[in-house]
Protein backbone atom coordinates (compact mmCIF):
# COMPACT_ATOMS: atom_id res chain seq x y z
CA UNK A 1 0.00 0.00 0.00
CA UNK A 2 2.86 2.40 0.81
CA UNK A 3 4.42 1.80 -2.63
CA UNK A 4 1.06 2.50 -4.24
CA UNK A 5 0.74 5.79 -2.33
CA UNK A 6 4.26 6.73 -3.39
CA UNK A 7 3.42 6.00 -7.04
CA UNK A 8 0.23 8.06 -6.78
CA UNK A 9 2.17 10.96 -5.26
CA UNK A 10 4.77 10.85 -8.06
CA UNK A 11 2.02 10.72 -10.69
CA UNK A 12 0.19 13.67 -9.12
CA UNK A 13 3.40 15.68 -8.83
CA UNK A 14 4.33 15.02 -12.43
CA UNK A 15 1.14 16.76 -13.47
CA UNK A 16 1.60 19.67 -11.04
CA UNK A 17 5.32 20.37 -11.34
CA UNK A 18 6.73 21.70 -14.61
CA UNK A 19 3.72 20.82 -16.75
CA UNK A 20 4.29 20.84 -20.50
CA UNK A 21 1.85 23.71 -20.95
CA UNK A 22 4.26 26.08 -19.14
CA UNK A 23 7.48 24.87 -20.78
CA UNK A 24 7.83 27.66 -23.37
CA UNK A 25 7.06 30.36 -20.80
CA UNK A 26 9.53 28.85 -18.30
CA UNK A 27 12.24 28.77 -20.95
CA UNK A 28 11.54 32.39 -21.91
CA UNK A 29 11.72 33.48 -18.25
CA UNK A 30 14.99 31.57 -17.69
CA UNK A 31 16.53 33.26 -20.72
CA UNK A 32 15.25 36.71 -19.71
CA UNK A 33 15.80 36.90 -15.97
CA UNK A 34 15.76 40.34 -14.38
CA UNK A 35 18.94 41.73 -12.90
CA UNK A 36 17.66 41.08 -9.37
CA UNK A 37 16.73 37.48 -10.26
CA UNK A 38 20.20 36.91 -11.72
CA UNK A 39 21.88 38.33 -8.65
CA UNK A 40 19.89 36.08 -6.32
CA UNK A 41 20.32 33.06 -8.62
CA UNK A 42 24.10 33.41 -8.53
CA UNK A 43 23.88 33.18 -4.73
CA UNK A 44 21.47 30.20 -4.69
CA UNK A 45 22.69 27.98 -7.52
CA UNK A 46 25.00 24.99 -7.09
CA UNK A 47 23.82 24.39 -3.51
CA UNK A 48 25.65 27.48 -2.27
CA UNK A 49 23.07 28.24 0.43
CA UNK A 50 22.91 25.60 3.17
CA UNK A 51 23.62 22.89 0.56
CA UNK A 52 20.03 23.19 -0.71
CA UNK A 53 19.15 22.61 -4.36
CA UNK A 54 17.14 25.44 -5.90
CA UNK A 55 15.53 25.42 -9.32
CA UNK A 56 14.79 28.59 -11.24
CA UNK A 57 11.58 29.41 -13.09
CA UNK A 58 9.90 26.28 -11.78
CA UNK A 59 6.36 25.46 -12.90
CA UNK A 60 3.79 24.57 -10.25
CA UNK A 61 0.33 24.08 -11.68
CA UNK A 62 -0.46 27.08 -13.87
CA UNK A 63 2.11 29.23 -12.08
CA UNK A 64 5.85 29.69 -12.45
CA UNK A 65 7.84 30.58 -9.35
CA UNK A 66 11.18 32.35 -9.61
CA UNK A 67 13.05 29.84 -7.41
CA UNK A 68 11.96 26.58 -5.82
CA UNK A 69 13.60 24.15 -3.39
CA UNK A 70 11.74 20.82 -3.68
CA UNK A 71 13.39 19.37 -0.57
CA UNK A 72 11.84 22.13 1.55
CA UNK A 73 8.72 22.97 -0.47
CA UNK A 74 10.02 26.55 -0.51
CA UNK A 75 9.29 29.05 -3.26
CA UNK A 76 11.14 32.35 -3.48
CA UNK A 77 9.64 35.20 -5.47
CA UNK A 78 11.43 38.34 -6.63
CA UNK A 79 8.90 41.13 -7.04
CA UNK A 80 9.37 43.98 -9.49
CA UNK A 81 7.10 46.96 -10.16
CA UNK A 82 4.29 44.95 -11.78
CA UNK A 83 3.61 43.21 -8.48
CA UNK A 84 2.48 46.44 -6.80
CA UNK A 85 -0.50 47.23 -9.00
CA UNK A 86 -3.96 46.21 -7.82
CA UNK A 87 -4.10 43.36 -10.36
CA UNK A 88 -0.53 42.30 -9.51
CA UNK A 89 -1.34 42.11 -5.80
CA UNK A 90 -4.52 40.12 -6.52
CA UNK A 91 -2.60 37.72 -8.77
CA UNK A 92 0.14 37.22 -6.17
CA UNK A 93 -2.43 36.59 -3.43
CA UNK A 94 -4.23 34.02 -5.59
CA UNK A 95 -0.94 32.31 -6.47
CA UNK A 96 0.26 32.30 -2.84
CA UNK A 97 -3.05 30.78 -1.72
CA UNK A 98 -2.71 28.02 -4.35
CA UNK A 99 0.93 27.30 -3.41
CA UNK A 100 0.09 27.28 0.30
CA UNK A 101 -2.69 24.77 -0.43
CA UNK A 102 0.09 22.46 -1.70
CA UNK A 103 2.06 23.06 1.53
CA UNK A 104 4.57 25.21 -0.32
CA UNK A 105 6.02 28.08 1.71
CA UNK A 106 6.40 31.33 -0.22
CA UNK A 107 8.88 34.04 0.64
CA UNK A 108 8.99 37.32 -1.28
CA UNK A 109 11.63 39.96 -1.80
CA UNK A 110 11.59 43.15 -3.80
CA UNK A 111 14.14 43.84 -6.50
CA UNK A 112 15.39 46.70 -4.33
CA UNK A 113 15.99 44.42 -1.32
CA UNK A 114 18.15 42.15 -3.48
CA UNK A 115 20.11 45.04 -5.00
CA UNK A 116 20.58 46.91 -1.70
CA UNK A 117 20.94 44.10 0.84
CA UNK A 118 21.67 40.70 -0.71
CA UNK A 119 23.36 39.52 2.49
CA UNK A 120 20.21 40.33 4.48
CA UNK A 121 18.04 38.55 1.91
CA UNK A 122 20.25 35.45 2.12
CA UNK A 123 20.12 35.54 5.94
CA UNK A 124 16.32 35.68 5.77
CA UNK A 125 16.22 32.72 3.37
CA UNK A 126 18.67 30.79 5.57
CA UNK A 127 16.49 31.46 8.64
CA UNK A 128 13.45 30.17 6.72
CA UNK A 129 15.40 27.05 5.69
CA UNK A 130 16.44 26.45 9.31
CA UNK A 131 12.82 26.86 10.45
CA UNK A 132 11.54 24.39 7.87
CA UNK A 133 14.35 21.90 8.62
CA UNK A 134 13.51 22.11 12.33
CA UNK A 135 9.85 21.24 11.61
CA UNK A 136 10.83 17.98 9.88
Amino acid sequence: MEAQNSDMKKHRQSKIFNPKRTKAKRKHLKNNMTGAEKKLWYALRNRQLDNKKFRRQHGIGNYIVDFYCPELNLAIEVDGESHYSKSGIEHDNKRDHYLNSLNINVIRFTNQQIYDNLDGVLKTIKAKITGIDNQK
